[in-house]
């Protein structure tokens, strides 16, 4: 599957879940039902996965930990929060120069309309 048929995927999922639900929930329950309608879906998806980083060939473990990595291609940063912060894209597109993942979505829970809420970041796609 494609990056970008996974990437269809998963905003279907998104807005599946914001339709039911609203916005205003924590973070950890949008994570653990996108978690489960992902896996439901037949997808091998990895929740906080620790993300080492390199440095003069040295791993560091004081990488970061991705929220969903779904089939080692997409990656999704989920928030929810009123307004994203224009660092939040840049640190998405950070961990998948990182994880080598060429496309990621920034999902804020947190939007009246979760249309509004989705953003697509790509790296050589």
């Amino acid at each position: 599957m494609t990056e970008n048929e996974l990437a269809t995927i998963a905003v279907d999922v998104a807005y599946q879940i914001h339709t039911r639900l609203g916005p205003g929930l924590l973070e950890s329950v949008y994570h653990a039902i996108m978690l489960h309608e992902l896996r439901k879906r037949g997808l091998a998806v990895e929740f906080e996965k620790p993300v080492p980083v390199i440095w003069d060939e040295v791993q560091l473990e004081v990488g970061f930990r991705a929220d969903l990595i779904v089939e080692g291609k997409l990656i999704l940063e989920l928030k929810s929060v009123e307004q994203v912060a224009r660092v939040h894209k840049k640190q998405l597109l950070t961990y998948m120069r990182l994880t080598q993942c060429k496309l990621g979505l920034l999902i804020n829970f947190g939007e009246e309309l979760i249309k509004d809420g989705i953003s697509r970041v790509v790296d050589k796609l």
